[in-house]
């Protein structure tokens, strides 16, 4: 170390450069099984999650931030369970409560928009506003579950557990109107464009080609039956053959029969033929 550097000088120079700190995702990705929207907010991510139900970071169509606390498809099947949701949100302050669904809905997961949380502009203001959002959020679920309510006496026998808690799946939810194409982005929406315009190209080249194919098909041989309104059925019969030409235009003439004759006809002695034609009979 020289005369003019500092000891803070020099221990940066021995030791290497820090590494920049890990940044921690403000909500993990959406599964496919979560909703893209409840009620008048859309969900953006998972913040937390137990056998009860979801938290998801969500806003609103104005851009409002809010923590949304969803009931699993087990919890939200169990009446007891529904009435620890609807009792713990009553018992949350009420500037605290956006937003929440009807308790009747019995075929619905019940779900409680929690807030309100200004826009992120890193002030610590808007991250404690963040923190008291989801710590309601997580007493409303832990209500549910009743993991929080101290235990009595010694603990003897195998521990307690919900029927339900092996039905982790988001609760059932109604989205109106339909989530897409407001939620898509510009990049989305063209995909979604390039797919409908190739699939209605593929369907035109798709007829095209069956034109070209059976536009010269002769017809069906014989043809259709079709019956008539009486019942009765006409059949008609092409000829295979056309007639003899008789060089005539007149009517068909009509054979006839030579009476039958007895006794022996006249003609030359010895014929046996009225014409005196030599008869084959003779020669046998």
């Amino acid at each position: 170390m020289t005369a003019t550097e500092s000891p803070t000088e020099a221990r940066s120079a021995d030791t290497p450069a820090e590494s920049p700190a890990r940044v921690i995702p403000e909500a993990l990705p959406l599964q496919p099984e979560d909703p893209p929207r409840v009620g008048e907010f859309w969900l953006r991510g998972r913040l937390g999650a137990n056998a009860a139900g979801y938290l998801y970071a969500a806003s609103d169509e104005t851009g409002q931030d809010a923590v949304v606390a969803m009931m699993t498809e087990g919890s939200a099947d169990d009446a007891a369970a529904r009435e620890r949701f609807v009792f713990a949100v009553d018992e949350l302050p009420e500037a605290a409560v956006l937003a929440h669904n009807d308790s009747d809905d019995d075929d619905l997961a019940l779900w409680v928009a929690l807030g309100p949380i200004r826009t992120d502009d890193g002030s610590s203001s808007a991250s404690d506003e963040r923190l008291i959002a989801e710590r309601h959020g997580e007493e409303v679920l832990s209500a549910v579950l009743m993991d929080r309510i101290p235990h009595t006496g010694r603990l003897r026998g195998p521990e307690f557990r919900h029927y339900w808690e092996g039905r982790r799946r988001p609760g059932l939810f109604r989205i109106w109107p339909l989530p897409w194409p407001n939620i898509l982005r510009p990049a989305s929406r063209w995909a979604l464009i390039f797919a409908l315009v190739t699939m209605a190209v593929i369907m035109a080249l798709a007829v095209f080609l069956a034109w070209l194919l059976f536009r010269n098909a002769e017809p069906l041989e014989p043809e259709p039956v079709i019956p008539t309104p009486s019942n009765t059925v006409t059949v008609t019969v092409t000829p295979t053959t056309p007639p003899p030409n008789t060089g005539s235009t007149g009517p068909t003439p009509t054979l006839s029969t030579p009476p039958p004759t007895t006794g022996i006809p006249s003609g030359t002695p010895g014929t046996g033929s009225p014409t005196g034609t030599p008869d084959p009979g003779d020669k046998f």
